[in-house]
């Protein structure tokens, strides 16, 4: 067996190098420049190229994101996995912060109390902590709340990156969130998750 050859290039040069490799792949796309940034860091995550098909942005959704990190607003996140990968760095530059509040003992105590997923509970308690962007990989329960408090009139952030993975409703709250005339960036179907979502934010945070 003849094994592959691996390319001798230095640690600054690998993700310039991905992403030449992203873009010649891909081709002609309807992205705008800054869609394109988004779609191509959530390709480089997940090395996955059907992201450059199922995902969607609102028309404004990429700018209304980068307005809220300028604003020094916070991002919301749905699990901690979340907050260990966003460039904390990058977003402390602008004043923000990343919240999860899926571990509080509150968020469990009233996820009980009501019969409710942590997930659902966690961003209750979250809407009133100056939220720009709110980033969902993990739990569809977390982006079907966030759309429901924003309807109720509670909630208002600026951009809701929607991209849930799995098999329960994962689909389907991304198809509701495409439906929504807010600034929304989603992936359809059932490929999302956690390394999505923050690739997004990432990617908006570089832009930014």
């Amino acid at each position: 067996m003849t094994l592959p050859k691996i390319q001798q290039i230095g640690p600054l040069e690998i993700e310039a190098e991905s992403f030449r490799i992203i873009e010649s792949e891909i081709g002609v796309t309807s992205f705008s420049q800054d869609e394109f940034a988004v779609v191509r860091r959530c390709i480089h995550a997940t090395g996955d190229f059907s992201f450059a098909g199922n995902m969607r942005f609102a028309q404004d959704g990429v700018q209304a994101g980068l307005a809220a990190i300028r604003a020094g607003k916070n991002i919301l996140v749905d699990v901690n996995m979340a907050v260990a990968g966003i460039s904390r760095g990058l977003l402390e530059q602008f004043g923000g912060r990343i919240i999860c509040r899926i571990t509080d003992k509150e968020t469990a105590r009233l996820a009980g109390e009501n019969n409710k997923t942590r997930s659902e509970i966690a961003m209750e308690l979250a809407q009133d902590d100056n939220i720009g962007i709110v980033a969902i990989g993990n739990a569809p329960t977390a982006l079907l709340k966030t759309m429901e408090l924003i309807a109720a009139g509670t909630f208002s952030p600026d951009l809701v990156i929607g991209v849930p993975v799995g098999f329960v409703n994962a689909a389907e709250s991304k198809e509701i969130l495409f439906h929504q005339d807010y600034p929304y960036i989603t992936a359809l179907g059932r490929k999302g998750g956690t390394p999505v979502a923050v690739a997004a934010v990432n990617a908006l945070l570089r832009l930014a």
